[in-house]
């Protein structure tokens, strides 16, 4: 009678089991139909966060951190409704640890390519600097003749209008008044070593090649495609001279 009783618990377990819906996929995305402006605000503020969210784990994915998305959605679900199984501090004390880790690879991984960075430069400009034309001056500063000018030379304290192209030792174009089809005016004094340095070389109606070292550059600073200790190659065309209280020259 007992054994009786158990077999048919078993059995209504099974039964039970059978006909529940299969479970739910927390990740799967679903196309809602957004008619009502409540519906499109809902969606868009969880759109941002999960915009938000996927950048925060694509960011410190490059510190090796990787998360169960599955567990992700059920803690985002249950902080919504006040049932987060962890307290404010303990979540705060995790993610202090979890920023400290990744802002540490970081500064390892950012070390790590400046070091390489600069071993590569060092190599190109030693073996740049016995081509025919270079000239190489007191700071090292690399340069090339592509067309002569036959206009003044500017002063540190001028300003300048030029057309350039700048690119990594790859070929990597990180900047280009060509492309922008509009020649870009600065002060001399308030760019990179480099340019202030080699500009002054030029005169009107130029053309210049640039190497220019990181030293002369960013120096360990990254800015865009530009990583640390990376030494640029610049092609510069002067344009005109800005003189305080005198026309433009071309």
């Amino acid at each position: 009678m007992k054994k009786a009783a158990i077999a048919i618990l078993i059995v209504s377990v099974l039964s039970l089991n059978a006909c529940q819906p299969p479970p739910v996929d927390p990740m799967k995305v679903e196309i809602l139909v957004l008619d009502t402006e409540q519906q499109k605000q809902s969606y868009a503020l969880g759109a941002s966060i999960g915009q938000i969210i996927e950048n925060k784990m694509a960011s410190q994915k490059v510190a090796g951190i990787e998360y169960d998305q599955n567990i992700l959605v059920k803690g985002f679900i249950a902080a919504l409704q006040g049932q987060s199984q962890l307290e404010n501090k303990e979540i705060q004390a995790i993610t202090r640890t979890v920023e400290s880790l990744v802002r540490d690879k970081k500064i390892g991984l950012k070390t790590q390519v400046g070091d390489a960075n600069k071993t590569k430069g060092i190599e190109f400009l030693t073996n740049n600097a016995k081509r025919a034309g270079i000239v190489v001056t007191d700071t090292g500063l690399q340069y090339e003749i592509l067309k002569n000018g036959e206009g003044g030379k500017p002063k540190v304290s001028d300003t300048v209008t030029v057309n350039y192209l700048g690119t990594l030792l790859d070929g990597t174009e990180f900047d280009s008044s060509y492309s922008r089809n509009k020649p870009a005016t600065f002060p001399l004094n308030r760019v990179i070593k480099g340019w202030t340095e080699g500009v002054q070389l030029m005169n009107v109606g130029a053309k210049y090649k640039f190497y220019v070292p990181s030293d002369l550059a960013y120096g360990s600073r990254s800015t865009g495609k530009i990583s640390s200790n990376s030494t640029l190659i610049f092609e510069v065309e002067l344009l005109e001279i800005v003189e305080t209280g005198n026309p433009a020259t071309r």
